[in-house]
């Protein structure tokens, strides 16, 4: 049984944010604890999601809090998404990626179908900050990031701090060795 108790935030470049997630087999106390964990994590962080590559898991799960209250998380397990409306850039930052701002184009709708840690199926539909929510955490299970997304600008004003955040994960890596 893995103990998802003392999970972290994950910082780029990890490669576990690279990869496509993997579903989730059972619903489970692990991954209520996993869920519990991420919700935690996210309401310290003053986040809106977080996904499990996020916290260093390679699983299709992930939460959202649009107050960032932990009262009104939510736990999307193995989600689909359906994007629609006309497209809309807004600034966005991400946990994973500290210090790294841009403005993003997404859909101005979605509608996520997925499983809630009570094992029942719901339909969501997502717009404004929502809709804008559930897609980035959507795209951190296609191994997708913000810095993926940005402009031509923005990518030239984050390639400094993603050099930064590379060098630090290179000097883990090797004193870990």
């Amino acid at each position: 049984m893995t103990d998802y108790s003392t999970c972290t935030i994950t910082q780029y470049p990890t490669p576990v944010l690279m990869d496509r997630a993997k579903p989730v087999a059972e619903i489970n106390d692990e991954i209520r604890v996993l869920a519990e964990r991420m919700i935690d994590i996210m309401v310290e962080t003053k986040g809106v999601g977080l996904a499990g590559p996020q916290a260093g898991v390679n699983l299709r799960l992930f939460v959202v809090s649009i107050d960032g209250t932990k009262e009104n998380a939510k736990c999307y397990i193995n989600p689909t998404i359906k994007v629609e409306g006309s497209v809309v850039a807004s600034e966005e930052g991400c946990l994973s990626l500290p210090g790294i701002y841009g403005k993003i184009k997404r859909f101005s709708k979605c509608t996520v179908t997925a499983t809630g840690l009570d094992g029942n199926e719901f339909t969501e539909v997502g717009e404004g900050l929502l809709g804008r929510a559930l897609q980035h955490e959507h795209d951190h299970l296609e191994g997708r990031m913000i810095k993926d997304r940005l402009g031509y600008a923005a990518k030239l004003r984050s390639k400094k701090p993603l050099e930064e955040l590379e060098a630090e994960y290179e000097k883990t890596q090797s004193e870990n060795k």
